[in-house]
């Protein structure tokens, strides 16, 4: 009988399809039958999911103290307790947290439990509420963890000083490189955007939400007349952003076209990558427009200044000053040859987050705690 691995994320499109399908293939390539846990954001009742063998669909509610959740980690534990598994891979706070507490019972019988922070909520400059109630709540689960992944400095540092068993530091998710490194006719895709070679085009990606801080986006390129700016992504602030871009007489200037399965090709049609987050923990999206070649406006946070050298591979601002980031698109859209400077420095610097580099990480780490699961 083949022996079983389990996912664990609070969201199946918003997470699991799009950071975890290599690792996942990696399982099935050693001969495990790989499960899935997290909640359906997809548009299919049924998703199909990549080198997943079972999908369990457990509706997790994104705030830690939702109700739903009491009936997320009696779904968990019954799951666990049932499957015997040798390795469970647990992703986000809220799904991390419910995994481990659920899986205790589970270790004690050799089941290896590993967590990825993809971004601690406490952090340097973080609210006080975020220290006082995720900090003491990381802490304590970490003595349910057999290892504790993170991906970046900052974290990592104050991980160490956890009680988990086995704490590393991974450089994020990996990106496909490859895929960004691929030429754009630039000309034909601006064409279907109704935008020409000579329009100054800025591009965000990420999810609409107040953690992404797409309202500084707004209010930057409206200090930038003629500027335009693509918003790839969708979430729950998207009306809201729509009418801010109404109100600050932009509307014409900002195209807003939603989850996007072509994003390389925009980013390869692009000027300028902005990226004003207010946390971040080692932004994929911004390894992929640098992996594109394209220089970086982005946000003084920690994940963001891991990546971007100041005056090298674009510009750094506190993500509240607008006219900052105002004035780092305007250098950036005004000179060409620095713009390919800074490209082609971003180009070199996130071959460090190759997907292969990360994906041979991740399978040492595996492999050593399944030599342990295997041991018991």
């Amino acid at each position: 009988m083949k022996k079983k691995v389990l996912f664990v994320a609070t969201v199946l499109r918003g997470h699991i399809l799009v950071f975890h399908l290599p690792y996942m293939q990696w399982f099935q390539q050693q001969g495990y039958e790989v499960h899935c846990c997290a909640g359906n954001d997809t548009d299919e009742p049924n998703p199909v999911i990549p080198f997943c063998d079972r999908y369990i669909e457990i509706p997790f509610a994104r705030s830690p103290l939702g109700r739903a959740n009491r009936t997320a980690y009696r779904q968990l534990k019954a799951l666990i307790d049932a499957e015997d598994y040798a390795l469970i891979h647990c992703h986000t706070p809220v799904g991390g947290a419910l995994t481990r507490l659920a899986a205790r019972d589970a270790r004690k019988r050799g089941t290896r439990v590993l967590y990825t922070a993809h971004g601690f909520h406490f952090y340097s400059g973080a609210p006080i509420k975020n220290w006082l109630f995720f900090y003491p709540a990381e802490r304590f689960l970490a003595r349910y963890t057999d290892l504790l992944i993170t991906i970046n400095a900052e974290d990592y540092a104050r991980a160490k000083r956890f009680p988990a068993k086995q704490v590393e530091l991974v450089e994020g998710v990996g990106v496909d490189i490859a895929r960004f490194a691929e030429p754009v006719d630039r000309a034909a895709v601006r064409a279907t955007l109704g935008l020409s070679l000579r329009d100054s085009v800025v591009i965000t990606v990420g999810e609409h939400i107040p953690r992404k801080n797409h309202e500084a986006c707004l209010r930057a390129v409206a200090a930038l007349p003629g500027t335009t700016l693509l918003l790839c992504g969708v979430g729950e602030q998207t009306e809201m952003l729509q009418a801010l871009a109404k109100e600050l007489d932009i509307a014409d200037h900002v195209l807003f076209l939603g989850f996007r399965a072509d994003v390389s090709t925009l980013l390869g049609a692009a000027d300028v990558f902005l990226f004003p987050s207010l946390q971040e923990g080692l932004p994929v999206s911004l390894m992929e427009a640098m992996a594109s070649g394209l220089p970086c406006v982005v946000s003084r946070v920690r994940g963001s200044e891991d990546l971007i050298l100041p005056g090298e591979g674009g510009y750094l601002y506190a993500p509240g000053d607008v006219a900052g980031l105002a004035d780092g698109l305007r250098i950036l859209l005004s000179d060409p040859p620095l713009r390919e400077a800074m490209g082609r420095h971003n180009r070199e610097t996130v071959k460090a987050y190759a997907l292969p580099q990360l994906q041979e990480h991740m399978a040492a780490l595996y492999r050593g705690q399944l030599a342990r699961e295997e041991a018991r």
